[in-house]
């Protein structure tokens, strides 16, 4: 038995780093998941992954950032599993610049990701969960669904050379508050995880040369320099940056009935450092 069976978890950004090990933990706790990346070959393999340990998963591969993407993945956990229980909105990424180098679509691009592809999950999910929600409370029934938006400490409390990036996290701060408001009475627990230093490939230590990625087009610069790395240790209480499977237990701790009395809330997973006050 597991604290997820019969839910229906939908995660973006699932087919690599922290998303992946949400994924993997949800399925592992009885959860039919909807995972999602840029690219099909990771989406794949994480489906494949949970299929072999015996769990359900079915992919949505494309961009958060797309028009249509929302109604897609929403519609995918309907069409597959007639289910919408837990939405995680953990599809991101960093490109920093400081103010005065940034151009309008460098900004634009971290809004579009994080803050308008939530947007649109989250409204598409909209009627598919009133109407659930109608049909329990009728059957006098009081079931919980979650959602878990992604912040970092770059949106609590800010970092230099990303304006872009600390805006957006921000938002969605804001989205969270105000869906726990709105969605309370659909007995929908909404909150926020705000993530410090996790180890992954966006953060990868940068040996030599400068690491990229590929987003929509755009090559992307990532990876942290060692000594920021190391400077980040020393102000981390715990002494190190977390895994991406100790970032995915602070989500799942949103996913399982014993947060059922908790929304609106932002709680800071970085070992100590960025809490906010």
């Amino acid at each position: 038995m597991g604290k997820l069976d019969g839910k229906v978890a939908l995660v973006t950004g699932s087919g690599r780093g922290i998303g992946r090990a949400i994924a993997l933990k949800f399925a592992a706790e009885g959860a039919s998941v909807v995972v999602n990346d840029l690219d099909e070959a990771p989406a794949a393999e994480v489906v494949a992954e949970i299929e072999a340990a015996g769990g359900k998963a079915v992919a949505c591969v494309g961009s958060v950032s797309a028009p249509d993407f929302g109604d897609r993945f929403v519609k995918t956990a309907l069409d597959t599993y007639n289910g919408l229980d837990i939405i995680v909105n953990n599809a991101g990424y960093t490109w920093d610049n400081v103010i005065h180098k940034m151009s309008d679509d460098q900004f634009q691009a971290m809004i579009d990701v994080h803050v308008t592809g939530p947007f649109r999950i989250l409204r598409a999910a909209a009627e598919p969960i009133r109407i659930f929600a109608k049909k329990e409370a009728e059957q006098g029934i009081e079931n919980f669904r979650k959602v878990i938006n992604i912040s970092s400490i770059s949106g609590t409390t800010g970092n230099p050379g990303q304006v872009n990036y600390s805006a957006a996290k921000a938002a969605i701060t804001g989205v969270t508050k105000t869906l726990a408001k709105e969605w309370g009475r659909y007995k929908v627990n909404v909150n926020c995880v705000a993530y410090g230093y996790i180890q992954t490939r966006l953060t990868q230590p940068l040996d030599s040369g400068t690491a990229t990625i590929e987003v929509e087009g755009r090559t992307v610069n990532v990876g942290v320099q060692a000594a920021g790395i190391a400077a980040m240790g020393r102000m981390i209480p715990l002494g190190r940056g977390g895994t991406p499977e100790e970032a995915a237990g602070a989500v799942f701790m949103f996913a399982i009935p014993e947060s059922n009395y908790v929304s609106g809330q932002t709680i800071v997973c970085g070992g100590g450092h960025g809490s906010v006050i």
